[in-house]
């Protein structure tokens, strides 16, 4: 499968169709930072940058470390590295030579071809793009995100929110739609969290 991807460009001109966060990325290329500094450097709010942050994280063109109660960024030199070659394939026209290694990881899941096709549309450079707003295509994503959970272990709320972040930033809602759909089971009060057993089968 070729890198090219058309979508994907569109999501991440749009993320970048902003001073601001052109600005955040040149800053991050020099070294990770946190939303407090940053504000002082674009004479922003928190609030906004906080924003502006999300917008790129939705691409994967930033990655979040966390320590303590310290959120810090810093630039994903690989999904840069794919929008740079997927920008470079437009102005040839032709495919490039480099093979997107997303369609491995794909093409290795125990998934229908139906399923991995909507994988590759939501799911780029590691990052998904949006959450679907239809439900059955929301469910091969749970599904997916459901599998990035370790069997037989329990998570706090914390370390939830914390993996479902490498993947978009809207943890709040894909968390909910975990425990919803029944992918993920929750303890009463969200101390604990665990992935469903195999033998209390989710829908879908």
């Amino acid at each position: 499968m070729a890198l090219y991807d058309p979508m994907s460009l569109v999501f991440s001109f749009k993320a970048l169709a902003d001073p601001a966060r052109l600005k955040i990325v040149r800053i991050l290329a020099r070294g990770e930072s946190n939303v407090k500094d940053l504000a002082a450097a674009l004479a922003l709010s928190e609030p906004t940058v906080s924003h502006h942050l999300s917008k790129l994280r939705a691409i994967g063109l930033i990655a979040l470390r966390m320590e303590a109660n310290q959120h810090f960024y810093r630039l994903n030199p690989e999904a840069l590295q794919r929008f740079k070659a997927q920008v470079a394939e437009m102005e040839q026209g032709a495919p490039s030579a480099v093979q997107a290694a997303d369609d491995d990881w794909v093409a290795s899941l125990d998934m229908s071809a139906a399923d991995k096709k909507i994988l590759r549309e939501y799911v780029f450079a590691g990052q998904l793009r949006q959450i679907p707003s239809k439900r059955s295509k929301q469910l091969v994503i749970l599904r997916w995100l459901a599998g990035q959970f370790e069997k037989d272990r329990t998570y706090t709320e914390r370390e939830v929110n914390s993996i479902i972040q490498r993947f978009h930033s809207d943890f709040a809602t894909l968390r909910r739609d975990l425990v919803d759909m029944g992918y993920l089971r929750r303890e009463k009060g969200g101390q604990s969290y665990w992935v469903t057993p195999d033998d209390e089968t989710p829908p879908g």
